[in-house]
């Protein structure tokens, strides 16, 4: 299924984890909705902008899959609002800047890693917060 011109769901549940644990990570028609609107609103918008393909490395998470990677039990990645992604050849630090300046688009979170980027999108009100994660910060 296509989520928008450059990405499929099949990226978003895609987990390692998932297939060794047996966990089923088929997302709800909700999360579903919510990774449409993700990509439609930032990762098509990030993609069209850097002119590379974006992976996602981690996107949507039932919520056993999120307790398993041990994932805070808040985390958007549970309602489809999220997803960590690279671009193959470029540091997470280059990503993580071309994303904050891009004007066009707004974003609810988006965290640098060490080695990927984490952003979510929520519809209606997007807190435009823009964090370090500790291995970054050393904080």
């Amino acid at each position: 299924m296509n989520l928008s011109k450059d990405f499929t769901l099949e990226e978003f549940v895609r987990s390692d984890t998932a297939k060794r644990l047996g966990i089923d990570n088929t997302p709800t028609e909700l999360a579903v909705a919510y990774l449409i609107l993700l990509c439609h609103f930032l990762l098509q918008p990030v993609r069209n902008h850097i002119g590379k393909p974006v992976r996602v490395t981690s996107g949507y998470r039932c919520p056993k899959l999120n307790a398993a990677v041990s994932g805070v039990s808040t985390s958007q990645h549970t309602e489809g609002k999220a997803a960590d992604i690279t671009v193959p050849g470029m540091p997470a630090c280059d990503l993580f800047d071309r994303i904050i300046t891009m004007k066009e688009i707004e974003f609810d979170q988006i965290i640098l890693y060490k080695t990927f980027v984490h952003i979510s999108f929520n519809l209606g009100k997007n807190r435009k917060q823009i964090l370090y994660s500790k291995e970054v910060s050393g904080k």
